[in-house]
């Protein structure tokens, strides 16, 4: 599927790149040991499904997890739970630990600390690569809200 996300990115002309690793980058600790940056720097992409089963894609920062109870009010909806592995490919055609940021038509949920910077790394569409993007291209490729939705 790396490919498909690359495909994706170049198809819209924005700087990006995939970083491949000869390690698992599947958590944010990898991603951190990986890279040799701070957890803030790396994002992570989460998928949720809200009580009437629509996907629901919340970004925080690695350092950060996601509140439940915010997301749920962002997206104007009564409860959220996490995806199940196998509901996470249905929806994305990734797996869990691959699932880049952007390239889903799925509602997605920014928190806000994740544009404090200019720069992150996500999931790069396989379980040994990283997505760099910048964080403005972020936001307007995964036509995204933005809000306090980390705890």
């Amino acid at each position: 599927m790396g490919e498909n996300l690359k495909t994706f990115l170049e198809s819209k002309g924005v700087e990006f790149r995939i970083l491949t690793f000869n390690s698992k980058t599947v958590t944010v600790k990898d991603a951190e040991k990986a890279l040799g940056i701070t957890k803030d720097k790396i994002i992570k992409s989460i998928l949720f499904m809200d009580e009437k089963e629509n996907p629901i894609l919340a970004i925080v920062t690695g350092d950060q997890r996601v509140d439940e109870r915010k997301l749920a009010k962002v997206c104007n909806v009564k409860k959220v739970r996490k995806a199940t592995p196998k509901e996470v490919k249905k929806h994305t055609g990734y797996e869990i630990g691959a699932l880049p940021p952007v390239g889903h038509n799925i509602i997605t949920i920014i928190d806000r600390n994740v544009l404090r910077n200019n720069v992150v790394y996500g999931g790069g569409g396989t379980v040994n690569s990283l997505l760099e993007i910048k964080t403005v291209d972020l936001k307007k490729l995964a036509n995204a809200v933005v809000d306090d939705i980390a705890d």
